[in-house]
């Protein structure tokens, strides 16, 4: 087993898309295998740019992702596309509706496209996503495009996961008002109002500027530029592209603020999630932690004081006797 782990690693670093794409599956599954693939390939990513592109459904985001993959190839950079796609209520797998969308790929050994299920996670992205970007990154690819699923106004994780963040509209989507909401359109780098073809997309465009305008920018600070496109016959996709250089060639102290944010929340969530675990199995007597949960349901308890108890029990049953602390 840990030889399969060590050639499947070892396949990974050598961009070898079977390893990739079986890597993936384990870090979708979790567990000490993905655990094992991540701590063999960490080392080797950091490299890629992580670009995050997303916006309500049926905007054109993933036909918009197609066109710039294509554009990025031309230069001769390689692509990995991780195209975060609703789940099945029946199998729990990815709707394969944004791959389906990239099928003029296939065969093009500089990309990788790959449909992750949400299941169930809040915010437009997939619970593995993190380690799925390690992994491609560890592949070597250039550019990783992470498409999130279409969920509104919460979508706004894919600021956390990605070094810079496209937001898609197209005309009539009202975005110029949803603007001044908290949500979606506060965490762009990047504006494309897509379908530029359609009546309104210049109002739509001068909207999001008037919006932009309330907001107090610093001189040296990044004002997200409002862009058209027709990703149907790609339209305006290279200046996308342009702008997405630009962004990514200052460098500096946002894209590295947002990497440690993104490597920071990850750590604390395995960090919870393995004193969880010790908590349950380990520092709490047999059957203590479902006893404390059925008084809560019972509402016989609140969650808060559920929590402070299986607190309190944990550390009482962890902490060494008195007599033995040196003073």
């Amino acid at each position: 087993m840990i030889a399969d782990r060590r050639r499947l690693v070892a396949g990974v670093l050598d961009g070898d898309p079977r390893a990739v794409a079986r890597s993936i599956s384990l870090v979708e599954a979790e567990g000490a295998a993905a655990a094992d693939v991540i701590k063999g390939v960490f080392r080797q990513s950091g490299r890629a740019t992580l670009l995050g592109v997303t916006g309500a459904p049926g905007v054109g985001k993933s036909s918009l992702v197609d066109r710039l993959v294509t554009t990025v190839r031309r230069d001769g950079r390689t692509v990995g596309v991780l195209a975060i796609d609703p789940t099945s209520p029946f199998s729990g797998g990815a709707v394969l509706g944004d791959r389906v969308r990239m099928q003029t790929h296939t065969g093009d050994a500089g990309v990788f496209v790959r449909s992750m299920a949400t299941r169930g996670e809040l915010g437009g992205l997939a619970r593995a996503t993190g380690d799925a970007v390690v992994v491609l990154d560890a592949a070597g690819f250039d550019l990783i495009v992470i498409e999130t699923v279409g969920v509104g106004q919460a979508e706004v994780e894919i600021s956390r996961t990605a070094d810079m963040t496209v937001v898609v509209t197209m005309p009539g989507a009202g975005d110029g008002v949803q603007a001044l909401k908290a949500g979606v359109m506060e965490i762009a780098d990047l504006f494309v109002v897509n379908k530029a073809d359609h009546d309104g997309a210049d109002r739509a465009v001068a909207e999001i500027q008037t919006m932009l305008g309330l907001h107090a920018y610093q001189p040296e600070a990044w004002r997200p530029p409002v862009l058209q496109t027709r990703a149907i016959d790609g339209t305006g996709v290279p200046e996308v592209l342009r702008m997405i250089d630009a962004y990514c060639a200052r460098g500096g102290t946002e894209v590295g603020r947002r990497r440690r944010v993104r490597l920071e929340a990850r750590v604390r969530h395995l960090v919870s999630e393995s004193l969880l675990q010790h908590v349950e199995q380990q520092a709490l007597e047999p059957g203590a932690f479902a006893r404390i949960l059925d008084q809560v349901v019972a509402t016989e308890v609140d969650p808060y004081t559920a929590a402070e108890e299986i607190v309190r029990q944990a550390v009482s049953t962890t902490s060494p006797p008195a007599d033995t602390v040196s003073s």
